[in-house]
């Protein structure tokens, strides 16, 4: 089994929800994500940043957490949410291209209310 990887975080607020998320920057770091973690806390997460917009498709091989996914265009607008099985190979993609993509605990996102249309703000959303 392999072993979770610990990136850097950043700050990220949904509404008057903060997010500690670890940021996942390279295609090393992007093909691993949050996989071998058998549990993550409430408010943190990982958040995927691409070098470009594109169509991002997820999977869960190797992931042991059931995760909810946001996709979020550059302006910080969550495009799309999806629920996602551990240890599965189901694609999950976003309705349309993204440069950042957003994991947490599953459900987290419909018990806030967070869904295509609301906005995340902080971290790699500030400089825009």
């Amino acid at each position: 089994m392999g072993q979770p990887q610990q990136l850097a975080t950043t700050t990220l607020r949904a509404g008057m929800h903060l997010i500690t998320a670890e940021v996942a920057r390279t295609p090393q770091e992007h093909a691993i994500g949050l996989m071998w973690r058998k549990e993550m806390p409430t408010n943190h997460g990982m958040i995927f940043v691409f070098p470009k917009a594109g169509v991002q498709c997820f999977w869960m091989k190797n992931t042991l957490l059931p995760l909810s996914i946001a996709f979020i265009n550059d302006q910080g607008k969550v495009v799309n949410v999806d629920e996602m099985k551990p240890q599965t190979e189901d694609s999950h993609c976003s309705a349309e291209p993204v440069r950042f993509v957003l994991e947490m605990n599953t459900g987290w996102f419909a018990k806030r209310g967070i869904k295509a249309g609301s906005l995340i703000q902080g971290g790699p959303f500030e400089a825009r």
